[in-house]
């Protein structure tokens, strides 16, 4: 197994799901707003915008409740717009456990979505996100907003900042397994 700052525990690209034409739904995991996005690339390279939003979550709702709307919303999405594989950013290190523990359970129900639906997921780091989407691995919110319009062609910036996030994931997904395919074809 090969381990790199972009994406983890992946062989090559046909691990990574890539294809000509490729669907990949990213989703940004949050205990309050969970962003989800999906972009397609075309088979001349060009990405498209499919659909993004946020499941919001109620404070006064239980947290079975909350990672229960999740698994729902997210399983409807992916039947509605079927995509190839699912994206996720990896864990980072909070400051607060109580926080980081919710922010794993809202993960982990993320990664339950996609192995219930069947679908390969990759994680990548924030910094390889931000690099991939902006070009500079510590890019702040609003530079990956618009480079989310940019390379979509949307007229606006995603409202959602949690959706434009997700959007960045799929786009990172796509970036990376793009580039995978490229450098195994050059070593055939």
């Amino acid at each position: 197994m090969r381990r790199t700052k972009a994406f983890v525990l992946v062989h090559s690209a046909y691990e990574l799901g890539y294809t000509p034409r490729m669907r990949v739904m990213g989703i940004d995991c949050g205990t309050e707003f969970t962003g989800f996005g999906i972009a397609e690339q075309s088979d001349r390279d060009h990405l498209h915008y499919v659909v993004a939003g946020v499941i919001t979550l109620s404070k006064k709702d239980p947290m079975p409740r909350r990672l229960a709307h999740i698994f729902a919303t997210l399983r409807a999405v992916i039947d509605e717009h079927k995509p190839h594989i699912i994206a996720i950013e990896e864990v980072f290190y909070s400051v607060n456990p109580k926080s980081a523990l919710k922010l794993g359970q809202v993960r982990g129900v993320a990664m339950l979505a996609s192995a219930y639906c069947g679908l390969p997921m990759a994680e990548y780091s924030p910094l390889a996100i931000k690099s991939s989407v902006v070009g500079y691995g510590h890019a702040e919110k609003h530079q990956v907003q618009h480079m989310v319009m940019r390379l979509l062609r949307l007229e606006e910036v995603p409202a959602s900042p949690d959706a434009a996030d997700a959007l960045a994931i799929a786009i990172c997904h796509l970036h990376t397994s793009q580039t995978l395919a490229r450098q195994a074809a050059g070593n055939r």
